[in-house]
């Protein structure tokens, strides 16, 4: 048995997006923000059900779903797990000085490592765990969905926004979705926009300094791409912040040209059924 000390040591080693809990008192240091995790309670039942975690990166809620008792997991990245990001970031810096913008082609040769650097955590922490979830390598807007089949619950959490052609690839999220998908993206609380279906398109690296970033979509977006892409309902979890939402006077306000509330950015979560 591995001593807590030590295993916390080597975990240090490692760079972390996600706090995974390995046991003994060991946690590893994520860099993401605890306020923007989507908690237990905003997903669906996972115990006998089959898993699939688009996006897994570390595979925090791969090994969730494991935990849980789901039948059958399967972490699915490329990516995040084979983009070298540290050796990646002085080109962007210099896009960003120079006000071009990147060829990301890039990313899949000068910046791919096929030793997949991006995914040693998960390793890590697959073999810490002594986990039975299968790691996929795929590019989900590519790979052959015949052959990585459907399931139960599938986890689409923080790629919405990275995706170029948001509809397609929900589009291929219902594909191999068998009872419920789990969206949660960056969107957009619009003023005055009820009813409408809006999106916000970065051709830069304006959200979160990352040229991978795309589009921040409004709930009424969300929920009607959804649609299009042939899930029959869905059910929001995680809507706008309800502090400070507009009054109707506020319609009003804009007429006379008085200062309007900007747009806010927050963490949407909606459910998705075939």
């Amino acid at each position: 048995m591995i001593d807590p000390g030590e295993l916390q040591a080597k975990a240090d080693s490692i760079g972390w997006f996600h706090s995974i809990d390995l046991g003994n008192g060991v946690v590893t240091k994520g860099q993401s923000d605890p306020s923007k995790t989507v908690r237990r309670d905003q997903l669906p039942e996972l115990a006998g059900r089959s898993v699939l975690d688009i996006g897994a990166w570390d595979g925090y809620y791969s090994f969730l779903a494991e935990r849980e008792g789901a039948t059958r997991v399967v972490a699915l990245d490329h990516y995040v797990w084979g983009v070298d990001m540290a050796a990646r970031e002085p080109y962007w810096n210099d896009c960003r000085a120079e006000g071009v913008l990147p060829d990301q082609r890039r990313d899949t040769t000068d910046f791919w490592r096929p030793d997949l650097p991006g995914r040693r955590g998960f390793d890590f922490a697959h073999d810490v765990l002594d986990s039975k979830v299968e790691p996929v390598l795929g590019d989900f807007t590519i790979v052959d969905l015949e052959a990585l089949g459907s399931f139960d619950v599938v986890f689409y959490l923080g790629v919405l926004y990275h995706m170029k052609e948001p509809l397609t690839c929900l589009e291929r999220l219902r594909a191999v979705t068998r009872e419920v998908a789990v969206i949660e993206t960056v969107a957009l609380d619009i003023p005055n926009a009820q009813g409408r279906a809006l999106l916000e398109f970065y051709d830069d690296s304006g959200l979160n300094r990352d040229f991978g970033n795309w589009y921040s979509p409004n709930l009424e977006a969300i929920r009607a791409l959804a649609r299009a892409a042939g899930f029959s309902r869905t059910e929001v979890v995680q809507g706008p912040p309800g502090e400070g939402r507009l009054p109707p006077k506020t319609v009003v306000a804009r007429r006379v040209g008085l200062r309007q509330p900007p747009m806010r950015e927050y963490r949407a979560i909606v459910h998705a059924f075939p």
